[in-house]
């Protein structure tokens, strides 16, 4: 059986001026890096073309160690779409070296349904990465030394909220302390590093829509609180235009092809777990610009992915979604059926069935968006006819379209049942506008509750005194400078927690009930301008396993190996 990278170098790449003319998108207007890759001006896009584009999410059940095959699904329905003759194309983010040297190896894809060219779109790309953790640390070096430069004028914050990052992971950097040394050192302090997927500036950069807007938000970058309990922000240091400079090119998206050449633009890469987990708004309405269907994803489950794609994203920015595809696979609903790991390639009726409860909980939680929502069912080699029969029936019970992809071993061929269910569904029967799980005006525990209630399923939400102390403070700020519309109290929640079950507890598989969700940190992203609410034991900086994907990585005759 071929590996992800063979199929990858035995595919014809286009030029990417090609791929770009089948969007009609002109090819002076691109800024080529290489022969394959370009980036797109965001200043393309067109809001009247948005609106009549149509918009499909993919989500999926909650993610087990068996996998699922979302983004493998995501690239297939374009290129099953394509295949049907209609003008597709595919929204993703960008992989992260964290997972790709640690667990996973590779994020474009499998199979015949990658996207391309996947070694440079796995590793360095077009350094989007690379600036938004320069960005980020160039932050975190110039509020040090306006601390030591200023603290014999009496300036100090009581407390420092901003911490550094990189792309790495790495758990000894979680806790750090800086400034060791002489006086000439700096000042100690305590720090940290989270994983630049959980940068606020990668979060900023997915959520701006233009470089005027990347630089409101960044000037509005909370820092830390002065020794006299007020706000400290980028804006008030000046050095929002330098931020600016270093993301100029990192705010452009990302413009690929898939392995059949279909169109795909790839930008931004937040996780679902940590972050808010899509793309970045300014490529979706790029290709929602030029293509007639467009396919985007969103991280990991649906309570974590798509939940904050329509409550942060599309409310920012405005998207309504046509449909949404949620994907299951017969050894991921097992194992939430509570089959053991080394038997889940066995049949089991029982274990499938029982399973089927994480994939209804999730179904029912997007209709509550007002989601018209499709199954795509990955096929594996060892899923047996009566088992895809079984969840095929269930769903016809539950009135929700069923098809199966099969895209990982035929590309298009295998997503074209997929991709003309999906068009007949949004000819038929679109989904309704979203309807959100809070109001705006709802006050941060109030819309974290409805999060834990409404989608997760819990029972009853509690936060820790740092937690509380961390929403007071936000409080305060909002009453001293007015309470005023674009206040925190007014921001969205996104709340970072483990993606293999509905609670924060990663061994609760399936469909619990019941359950306290503990949210122990509230960390406020002035400029994403959302909250993000810290429940149970998830870590922003995750650490290696055992044997990272690292010691299977290598240049062997000078190809690269290990990246899938």
């Amino acid at each position: 059986m071929k590996t992800d990278i063979q199929i990858a170098r035995e595919c014809q790449l286009a030029p990417i001026g090609e791929v770009a003319q089948k969007l009609n998108i002109p090819q002076e207007e691109l800024e080529q890096y290489g022969k394959n890759i370009a980036k797109v001006p965001e200043s393309l896009i067109d809001e009247e073309k948005v609106k009549n584009s149509k918009l499909i999410l993919v989500t999926a059940i909650t993610p087990t160690k068996a996998g699922i095959g979302k983004t493998t699904v995501s690239i297939g329905l374009a290129l099953g779409l394509a295949k049907i003759g209609k003008n597709a194309c595919v929204a993703l983010r960008e992989p992260s070296l964290g997972p790709c040297f640690g667990m996973k190896g590779g994020a474009a894809g499998g199979g015949y349904a990658q996207v391309l060219p996947m070694e440079k779109i796995n590793l360095h790309f077009t350094g989007d990465f690379h600036a938004i953790t320069s960005a980020h640390n160039m932050i975190s070096a110039l509020l040090d030394n306006y601390i030591y430069q200023h603290k014999d004028e009496g300036f100090a914050l009581k407390e420092v909220l901003w911490k550094r990052v990189m792309d790495v992971n790495d758990r000894n950097l979680r806790n750090i302390v800086t400034g060791l040394g002489a006086k000439t050192d700096g000042v100690v302090m305590e720090s940290g590093f989270d994983i630049t997927p959980a940068s606020e500036i990668m979060a900023i950069l997915c959520l701006a829509t233009s470089q005027e807007d990347l630089r409101r938000r960044i000037e509005n970058i909370l820092l830390g609180i002065t020794s006299d309990g007020k706000p400290f922000r980028v804006k008030d240091m000046g050095v929002a235009g330098a931020i600016c400079v270093l993301l100029k090119d990192a705010l452009h998206p990302n413009l690929v092809q898939t392995t059949e050449q279909t169109p795909a633009f790839v930008h931004g890469g937040p996780f679902a777990n940590i972050a808010h987990g899509c793309s970045s708004i300014l490529s979706t309405k790029l290709a929602m610009t030029y293509a007639d269907y467009v396919v985007t994803e969103a991280g990991f489950g649906a309570d974590l992915g798509a939940e904050k794609f329509y409550d942060i994203k599309c409310r920012k920015a405005g998207l309504q979604p046509a449909m949404t595809i949620i994907v299951a696979t017969t050894q991921g609903l097992k194992m939430h059926g509570g089959v053991a790991l080394e038997q889940i390639k066995e049949p089991n009726a029982e274990g499938l069935t029982k399973g089927l409860e994480n994939l209804d909980r999730h179904i029912r939680n997007l209709q509550g968006f007002g989601q018209t929502v499709v199954v795509a069912f990955n096929r594996f080699a060892t899923d047996t006819d009566e088992e895809l029969e079984l969840v095929r029936r269930h769903c016809a019970e539950l009135g929700v379209g069923f098809a199966i992809n099969n895209a990982f071993n035929e590309g298009g061929t295998g997503a074209v049942e997929l991709a003309n269910l999906v068009v007949k569904t949004i000819d038929e029967q679109p989904s309704a506008p979203l309807c959100f799980t809070y109001d705006d005006t709802d006050d941060i525990r109030t819309k974290v509750e409805k999060v834990c209630k409404k989608i997760y399923g819990a029972a009853s939400v509690t936060f820790s005194k740092t937690a509380e102390k961390k929403i007071r403070n936000e409080e305060a700020i909002a009453e001293a400078e007015g309470n005023k519309t674009g206040s925190s109290l007014h921001f969205p929640v996104c709340i970072a927690k483990t993606q293999y079950s509905f609670s924060a507890d990663q061994t609760l598989y399936g469909c619990p009930t019941g359950f306290n969700v503990n949210i122990r940190d509230i960390v406020v992203n002035h400029g994403a301008e959302m909250v993000v609410a810290i429940a149970g034991d998830i870590m922003r900086m995750p650490g290696l396993p055992k044997s990272p994907q690292a010691e299977r990585i290598d240049i062997i005759n000078g190809e690269i190996e290990g990246l899938s």
